[in-house]
């Protein structure tokens, strides 16, 4: 089993920036694919962004590209989403995800409790 605790939500605001960081423990997840979700109050959780174990391949969802990075330390078995110019329609509820495949679809086997993300104006 792999356990993912998020941390590093909170108020932020537009323009701002943000780290928030995911980091494992259990089986180790260092040749797992990594990937951030949000989802926001009455939507559907959504695909934010992907990395794979080696760091070499990343995926974006299109809103995001240019301001978000997502980035892995495996020896500190942490994955990273640095938030940056967020806009008040990224507040969410983040989720981090863990699978054996480089995915952007919402099928990853093991998944945080979330973290809460909110983008004032």
């Amino acid at each position: 089993q792999v356990q993912l605790v998020e941390s590093g939500g909170g108020l932020v605001q537009a323009g701002g920036s943000l780290r928030l960081s995911c980091t494992a423990s259990g089986r180790t997840t260092s040749h797992y694919a990594m990937g951030w979700f949000r989802q926001a109050p009455g939507k559907e959780r959504e695909f934010v962004a992907a990395v794979s174990w080696t760091g070499g391949r990343t995926h974006y969802r299109d809103s995001v590209k240019g301001r978000f990075t997502i980035s892995r330390d495996n020896a500190k078995s942490t994955v990273y989403l640095q938030m940056n110019s967020p806009k008040p329609e990224d507040t969410a509820v983040y989720y981090c995800a863990a699978d054996n495949v480089l995915t952007i679809s919402i099928r990853y086997a093991y998944w945080g409790q979330g973290t809460q993300v909110t983008v004032s104006s």
